[in-house]
């Protein structure tokens, strides 16, 4: 699993890093997304898919 973010996307909702925080997180300028684990392991992937599907901007995609 490979997690892509477009920061100029996001709108800073936060709804990934309150899903699943041990892979995203919020810049503290702007509050966008920061990727902490952009490959983050398979026992994590449900919640990652959750979490893009949460994002209400479009700025998260998984491959």
């Amino acid at each position: 699993m490979k997690i892509e973010a477009d920061t100029t996307v996001c709108i800073g909702a936060g709804m990934c890093a309150l899903t699943v925080p041990k892979v995203f997180d919020q810049s503290e300028e702007d509050g966008t997304v920061v990727l902490l684990d952009p490959s983050p392991p398979e026992e994590l992937a449900d919640a990652v898919r959750r979490a893009v599907t949460l994002c209400p901007s479009g700025a998260l995609s998984v491959s």
